[in-house]
Parts: C-alpha cells; sequence; structure tokens
C-alpha cells in the first residue's frame, strides 16, 4: 500500500468526522404530547427538570436505549423517552426574552407583506416551509403565516 492511499484514506475519516461530530448536523425532533418531562437522566428514576408541552423543538445530542439526550433552545439539556419525540418540523421564537415586545407573523415571506398575527418569545409553531429566509409557519390555533427565519429557532 502506497503513502498516498494511506495519506487519502486519512482524509477521507477527517472529512467524515467533520459531518458526522459537526452540530451544525446534529438532529432535530420535536415533543410528541403534553406535559412530556424533561429527565434529568436517561431513566424515570431520574428526577423531572422540565415539562414540554407539544411540538416543541429539541435538538437530538445522543441516545441511550430508549432514551434521548436533547437541548432546548435555550440550553437546557436533558433525557426524554423516545415514543414522546416525533420527526414533524417545529420552530419557537427565540427573541425578545423577557420583553413584552412581539414578532410579527406575515401573509408572506418578507417584510412588505401584512402582518396577519404577532407572538412573543417562547411561542412554538408547525414548520410547514422555509424560504430565502423566512419560515411559513402554524399555530395551534390555525394562524398560518411567514415569520423571518432568524427570529426563530428549531427546523
Amino acid at each position: 500500500m502506497s503513502i498516498s492511499v494511506k495519506f487519502k484514506g486519512i482524509i477521507f475519516i477527517i472529512f467524515l468526522s467533520c459531518f458526522i461530530f459537526n452540530p451544525a448536523f446534529a438532529k432535530m425532533m420535536s415533543v410528541k404530547g403534553e406535559k412530556v418531562q424533561l429527565r434529568s437522566g436517561p431513566s424515570t428514576k431520574y428526577s423531572p427538570k422540565w415539562a414540554y408541552g407539544d411540538g416543541f423543538p429539541l435538538k437530538v445530542l445522543t441516545r441511550k436505549g430508549s432514551w434521548v439526550k436533547v437541548k432546548d433552545f435555550e440550553n437546557d439539556t436533558g433525557w426524554i423517552y423516545n415514543k414522546y419525540m416525533t420527526s414533524k418540523p417545529h420552530m419557537v421564537v427565540k427573541v425578545n426574552k423577557g420583553k413584552k415586545k412581539k414578532i410579527n407573523i406575515r401573509s408572506g415571506p418578507g417584510t412588505k407583506y401584512k402582518v396577519i398575527g404577532r407572538a412573543y418569545y417562547g411561542v412554538v409553531f408547525s414548520t410547514l416551509a422555509q424560504d430565502k429566509g423566512w419560515a411559513k409557519v402554524r399555530h395551534e390555533s390555525g394562524l398560518t403565516g411567514w415569520v423571518k427565519r432568524s427570529l426563530l429557532w428549531g427546523y
């Protein structure tokens, strides 16, 4: 085996590890159910830290058996039982924490479109589409519109 073949193999492994271990390629999932508990460890023996509502988006960090270690948009981490997770895409408003300021929900993907609703920090939406820095979302109330993607966290 020549050195060039070994070198190519090493380059391939480095290239592959950039994708596998890069947080940008971490899988996103959402909560399925109401009052789903985020636990401090991968078992019901561990104490609950939070309870999430349906659709709350989470980044998957690792898995252990039937448990998934996740991180939310405020960087809280913990474990959720796998059956309470779904791959249906959702987003949450990540701006204006602690403020009474709302973000705009528009009729189309751009600031020239009419404002049809507003949302506070922490409001969860199902994701319908994404286009040029905008996300088409639907709130559980039925309100459907477009939000600037940079104001949201999720997928």
